[in-house]
């Protein structure tokens, strides 16, 4: 099975409300900052296990699943065992010793232009997500409704299903081309063209005025595509890893991956909607004022679409796979047919549908904070590049939080951190909810004072340290019960589920701020501003709607209500799910 790790909580920008809805580190995963940590806190958990319930092999977070050899007879498409829980126990095994080795400058050495060449994918896969998580702060700035940024926010969504197709670009492949590069190359050339052709397009998808609106099913579609290749890309990238690097070396690629994504989705995000925004440019890049920014979303779209077709031909011409570790083992093999199996196994089994329904349904009381405030900020005059601005102190913090909170979480009971850690979040919402409240009251003419965004930079800081207890909690107790004898598909699956955790209350959360709000058309009282039609009559009869109840603080309030109802009825059951003796966590088959 493949790479899909657990979206960690938002580096630059993310599912907090700097960047409203965003998972993919996904990333998403995507590559998270803890997959070493998890690496370890797997260890550590099992160590603490019964001396019979000791796993033989390690588990890791990023790993695949046994795949069963599958060659046609054309030779077209190859599908190759890879027992990569063992083979990344092999490659990582005394990995921490090689570190020590005196001639480990000379393996590094010899890796440098691997290491940069992986450094450097990761970059490019962040680019993409980058730039799909700053349309929703581009949207709100042109007064679209939260219903059109919920249909948007599905854009966020492929690092979370990747669980679907990973299976196939794990075991399909032309051999003679390169496993990884079957997937990879053809991948980054349709991102590369996919780009250019959204060059020509975006400025129409995004246009409106007094008469149109921005193309949001259009917008959406297309984004969504950028995500789902993405997610592709990462999967072929991150098994190229375990290959590409010295078994010395292989530890680095998470750094690679967590630096990479993190630098990538910097410059697709922070840095485009900073050089984007007119206002910034003119501030503090130039002399004489001028109407628009130093780059447009087309040119950007249009530079990083040649970026992407020019080093994807470097990288088919140039670099070779290397298939030495294609086959470690003659251990019993599991082909696409039994990891699907496998995965079906997973989910029968009743303490998992408990921890899944439990999991999916805790995270619906940070819904509103995590997936609305960062937009509510905005259409409060907020300028969006600030906002994103205020996501880069946060990366060091980010950085160490979730090796600071392991000290915790390592033990028999890491949801104890998660179940106490939840009214504090919960708590947090209060606050973004009165910070929203705060905003309108110090603003002055277009302009906040600094004082105002050191309070935002200090809220968000007490809300990531919250979010990454119970995040770092969570991946904690993965490892812990997840089956070493299908590891890399049992872990796959409860990270996405992880995910999806987080995605779908805070789309829910989007779409409910419409209906939830009530405006009255001042000076036209006979007139309604229920809908779009109903403002435009309000304003033609000489009225003007404002609002009399923002469906945003009747959510917050809704979801910490609800928040609260949850940790009181069904913390300790999700708590007391870590007591469950390690049997109970086996998927048992008849084959």
């Amino acid at each position: 099975m493949s790479h899909v790790s657990a979206a960690p909580p938002p580096v630059v920008g993310g599912a907090g409300w700097l960047y409203p809805a965003f998972r993919i580190r996904n990333q998403a995963a995507a590559g998270s900052i803890c997959d070493v940590l998890i690496e370890e806190l797997s260890q550590v958990f099992r160590s603490d296990m019964p001396s019979s319930d000791i796993p033989k092999e390690r588990s890791r977070q990023r790993v695949h699943d046994p795949i069963e050899a599958w060659h046609p007879q054309n030779d077209m498409w190859s599908h190759e065992t890879n027992l990569e829980v063992d083979e990344n126990k092999s490659l990582l095994e005394n990995n921490d010793n090689g570190l020590l080795e005196p001639d480990h400058k000379v393996v590094l050495t010899n890796d440098f232009n691997n290491i940069l060449l992986l450094l450097f994918l990761y970059v490019l896969q962040g680019i993409p997500l980058g730039l799909a998580g700053s349309i929703p702060l581009i949207l709100q700035s042109k007064n679209v409704s939260y219903s059109d940024q919920a249909i948007y926010s599905f854009v966020f969504w492929p690092f979370s299903l990747k669980l679907l197709w990973a299976p196939l670009v794990d075991a399909a492949y032309f051999p003679t081309f390169g496993r990884r590069k079957s997937w990879l190359v053809p991948t980054q050339y349709f991102l590369g063209l996919f780009m250019l052709c959204l060059s020509f397009e975006v400025d129409e998808l995004l246009k409106s005025d007094e008469h149109t609106s921005p193309d949001i099913v259009k917008l959406t579609v297309v984004f969504f595509i950028f995500g789902f290749l993405a997610a592709t890309q990462d999967i072929a990238v991150d098994g190229w890893a375990l290959t590409m690097l010295s078994k010395e070396n292989v530890g680095l690629a998470s750094t690679c991956n967590s630096v990479g994504q993190t630098a990538g989705y910097f410059l697709g995000n922070v840095l485009f909607l900073a050089l984007e925004s007119a206002e910034f440019c003119n501030t503090y890049l130039r002399s004489q004022s001028q109407p628009t920014g130093i780059v447009t979303l087309s040119g950007f779209l249009f530079f990083w679409g040649i970026i992407f077709l020019v080093t994807t031909t470097l990288v088919t011409v140039l670099k070779k796979e290397n298939l030495r570790q294609t086959s470690l083992h003659d251990a019993p093999q599991q082909g696409i047919k039994e990891t699907y199996k496998s995965l079906i196994c997973i989910i029968k089994m009743p303490a998992i549908l408990n921890f899944c329904i439990m999991l999916l349904t805790a995270k619906i009381g940070f819904a509103a904070a995590d997936g609305v405030t960062g937009l509510k900020l905005v259409e409060l005059g907020v300028p969006k590049e600030q906002l994103a601005l205020l996501a880069v102190p946060m990366v060091p913090l980010q950085i160490l939080l979730p090796f600071v909170i392991s000290k915790y979480t390592a033990g028999r009971k890491p949801l104890n951190v998660f179940y106490w850690t939840m009214p504090f979040r919960l708590f947090m919402g209060m606050i973004f909810a009165l910070l929203v409240f705060w905003t309108p009251t110090v603003k002055q003419g277009t302009e906040f004072p600094v004082y105002y965004y050191g309070v935002l930079l200090f809220s968000y800081a007490l809300h990531q340290v919250t979010v990454y207890s119970m995040y770092v909690a969570v991946m904690a107790f993965n490892a812990k019960i997840s089956d070493p004898s299908i590891g890399g598909t049992y872990m796959t699956l409860l990270n996405t589920v992880s995910n999806l955790a987080g995605n779908w209350p805070a789309t829910l959360a989007l779409w409910l701020v419409d209906p939830l709000t009530v405006k009255k058309c001042i000076g036209a009282p006979e007139q309604s501003c229920g809908s779009a039609i109903g403002s435009e009559l309000c304003a033609k009869f000489g009225g003007s709607c404002s609002t009399a109840t923002d469906g945003y603080y009747v959510e917050s309030i809704l979801c910490i209500v609800i928040g609260f109802t949850w940790w009181l009825y069904f913390g300790n059951k999700f708590r007391n799910l870590q007591d469950e003796h390690p049997s109970t966590w086996q998927c048992k088959r008849n084959n």
